[in-house]
């Protein structure tokens, strides 16, 4: 049984191809690119761009532990709505994700339950405490992608240089969430004028800052890779700028509500629009969008974090940190960086498929002969109002709801099988 997906513009970032063609998948595998195709069934992508199945290299699914706010088995339905494919799970799951037997946990939940492929990061230090350091090397052998204690950032220099050391020798690259822990205490959403207006205790700038400066400095010391997680502030594009010009090996990523939002969405103390890094000022979603536009921003992630209305339907300061992304990420892009015109349809289609799957090294991202059937078909004008109760993810925790998007997944296909048809 063949698909053939027909009339569509084909955007393959690795080879550079924008163009109309068809595109012929037998069994898992892409068969052949090119016009005039035909198969056994027949998408039609007439007014649709065609692209590799989306990639986020992070997202939290909160199985094992607290699978009341998402599993392995709905994220990846709501994943394979937003046009993704392939997603690098985050470890803070309870146990967390710490040793072999739980890395082959993540792996065989993936092949039970998931609609899409699963990529598990394990976890840098064990239990995420930033002390003893885990087993990188047999993390690896078993299917860990990346090392993290994403939702943390290790505070001690000494354990920080280590992780990045033991990293390097095992060829694993380090997911960095950078916060210094004595300047977030009791913060929830940004230091500045709107902050002291409604009397929530902030978390500053130089918070984030002073991390990512560290942790670019280690990773230029010991020459590991590193990639900065969910940057937000003016202050951090320029700190990745500069240590991307002295040759440190370094990526960073921002996703969709930083530079859709600033700090103005929690006037109404809306606990959708408490998240961690926080939502921040005017200047700094600027800052972002130069620094996506000019490639200083390598790739863009949802930081997918999902959690329950119950959870969330408390004081803003009581409310846990963390937003929905998956099913609105490509329309977001295209809605606030694309029509706008700060970056073209090809360079976002970049930045969710081989930018992503480049910096760990994943078998995802490209849409050629012979490769993995993985690809995302979606209209890029239809638009759209985000309704949370139409989610496939078990939350409904979203900024953008409400909201008016273009950018409509028609198809969503993995491994040559249809997983989602909009």
């Amino acid at each position: 049984m063949s698909i053939v997906i027909k009339h569509g513009h084909l955007i393959e970032p690795t080879s550079g191809v924008s163009a109309l063609l068809d595109v012929l998948i037998e069994g898992e595998k892409v068969a052949k690119i090119g016009p005039g195709l035909s198969g056994d069934t027949v998408i039609d992508a007439t007014g649709c761009i065609v692209c590799p199945g989306l990639v986020d290299i992070h997202v939290h699914f909160r199985e094992p532990g607290f699978e009341s706010k998402e599993t392995i088995a709905s994220g990846s339905k709501a994943a394979a709505k937003g046009g993704f494919t392939s997603v690098v799970t985050m470890a803070n799951t309870k146990p967390t994700i710490d040793d072999a037997g739980m890395v082959e946990f993540v792996h065989r939940r993936a092949r039970e339950t998931a609609c899409i492929k699963i990529w598990p990061a394990a976890c840098a230090t064990k239990g995420m405490k930033g002390e003893e350091m885990t087993e990188m090397a047999e993390l690896k052998a078993v299917g860990a992608v990346a090392v993290t204690d994403d939702g943390k950032d290790i505070q001690s220099s000494w354990v920080m240089r280590r992780v990045l050391e033991y990293a390097n020798m095992c060829g694993l690259v380090y997911l960095a969430h950078c916060e210094d822990h004595s300047l977030m205490v009791g913060g929830a959403m940004n230091e500045g004028y709107n902050a002291t207006r409604l009397g929530i205790p902030g978390l500053p700038k130089a918070m984030e800052e002073i991390m990512i400066e560290r942790n670019g400095r280690l990773a230029e010391l010991t020459g590991a890779a590193i990639h900065i997680q969910h940057i937000t502030t003016a202050g951090g594009v320029e700190i990745l700028r500069r240590a991307k010009a002295r040759g440190v090996r370094i990526t960073g990523e921002t996703a969709p509500h930083y530079w859709t939002f600033t700090d103005d969405a929690v006037l109404t103390y809306d606990t959708d629009a408490k998240m961690n890094p926080p939502l921040r000022e005017a200047v700094d979603v600027e800052a972002l969008k130069r620094a996506i536009a000019e490639g200083v921003i390598d790739c863009i992630a949802t930081d997918h974090a999902p959690h329950t209305p119950t959870e969330k339907d408390v004081e803003f300061a009581a409310a846990p940190f963390g937003i929905l992304g998956l099913e609105t990420s490509l329309a977001a892009t295209i809605t606030g960086l694309v029509e706008p015109g700060h970056i073209s349809i090809e360079r976002a289609i970049e930045m969710m498929t081989s930018a992503p799957a480049r910096i760990l090294g994943l078998d995802a991202g490209v849409l050629r002969e012979g490769g993995p059937a993985d690809v995302c078909v979606f209209d890029p004008k239809k638009e759209w109002t985000v309704d949370p109760a139409k989610f496939s993810s078990r939350s409904r925790n979203t900024p953008f709801k409400g909201m008016a998007l273009r950018g409509w997944v028609t198809h969503t296909v993995c491994d040559g099988k249809v997983v989602y048809r909009g």
